[in-house]
C-alpha cells in the first residue's frame, strides 16, 4: 500500500541521513555476513525472503561497533543478525518484559547464550534501565502490543522511556503489521495490527523526529482486515518501516 508520508528515494537502501554517518546499504559486508551466517537457524532463513533482512539492518543504519537494543526480540530473528552485525566491539540488548510477565521461559535468553555480545534485560518496559546510550534501537512486528488492552501500559511513557535510552541523534526503527488508515487502536487486540499515522503521531508526541520510511514490506493483496495470524495472511501482512530519531 503507499505510505502518505512515506520517502521512498532511498538508494540501495543507505542510510545517510546523519551528516557524516557511514553509508550503509544491504550489501554491506556487514550486513551481508550477518545474513549468511551459518549460525541462525534454517527456519530463521526460509523467512527472509518475507522479511527482508538486510534491507531493515542497511535501513536502521547498524555498523560494527555500535550499541544496539532489540526491543522485544521475541524469538531472536534480527537479535542473531544484529549481533553479527555490530561485531565483536559492539553490544546488542534483549529488551523484554521482567521476570513473572511471561508463562515460559523467554527464548531469547537461549539466543543470547549462543552470543557473547547479546545481553538480556528484563524490564519494566516504563522504568528502562539500558546500561549505556544506543546508537539504534529496533523493533519488529511490536509495536501494536505495547497497546494491547491487557497489558494495561502507558504507551506514552514507553515511548519516553525509549528516546532516553539513544545517544542524541540515534534511530528508532519501528517495523509493524498495518491496519487501515483511521482504524481505531483497539485493533492492536483483534488484528494484532495498528495504523501507522498512530505510531508517527506517538512518537513525535514523545520528541522523536520523524526520518522516513521503507515499503519493502508493502503488500496490496492485504485487506488489513484480517488478524496477522489468519492462514490467509500469516507471514505475508502489509507492513510499514519507520525511522525516527531522537534530536541533537
Amino acid at each position: 500500500m503507499t505510505r502518505p508520508f512515506a520517502l521512498l528515494a532511498l538508494a540501495a537502501f543507505a542510510c545517510a541521513s546523519q551528516p557524516g554517518a557511514p553509508v550503509v546499504s544491504a550489501t554491506s559486508p556487514h550486513i551481508a555476513a550477518a545474513v549468511a551466517s551459518e549460525k541462525r537457524p534454517a527456519e530463521d532463513r526460509a523467512r527472509d525472503a518475507d522479511r527482508k533482512p538486510a534491507e531493515m539492518l542497511a535501513f536502521a543504519g547498524i555498523t560494527p561497533g555500535q550499541r544496539v537494543a532489540d526491543f522485544i526480540p521475541g524469538g531472536g530473528y534480527f537479535t542473531r543478525m544484529l549481533s553479527e552485525a555490530v561485531g565483536a566491539e559492539g553490544k546488542v540488548y534483549a529488551l523484554i518484559p521482567p521476570p513473572g510477565a511471561q508463562p515460559t521461559e523467554p527464548p531469547i535468553k537461549a539466543v543470547a547464550a549462543q552470543y557473547p555480545n547479546v545481553e538480556v534485560l528484563q524490564q519494566s518496559f516504563t522504568e528502562l534501565n539500558v546500561p549505556e546510550p544506543c546508537d539504534v534501537i529496533f523493533t519488529a512486528q511490536n509495536y501494536h502490543d505495547l497497546h494491547l488492552a491487557r497489558l494495561e501500559l502507558d504507551v506514552a511513557r514507553v515511548n519516553a522511556q525509549i528516546f532516553h535510552a539513544l545517544k542524541p541523534g540515534g534511530a528508532y526503527v519501528v517495523v509493524d503489521h498495518s491496519a487501515r488508515a483511521g482504524a481505531e487502536i483497539g485493533v492492536a487486540d483483534t488484528l494484532h495490527r495498528i495504523d501507522p499515522a498512530i505510531v508517527r503521531r506517538e512518537l513525535e508526541a514523545a520528541g522523536f523526529a520523524y526520518d522516513g520510511s521503507l515499503d519493502v514490506l508493502d503488500n496490496p493483496a492485504d485487506t488489513l482486515e484480517l488478524s496477522v495470524f489468519d492462514p490467509k495472511i500469516r507471514g505475508k501482512t502489509d507492513q510499514f518501516v519507520m525511522r525516527f530519531r531522537r534530536p541533537k
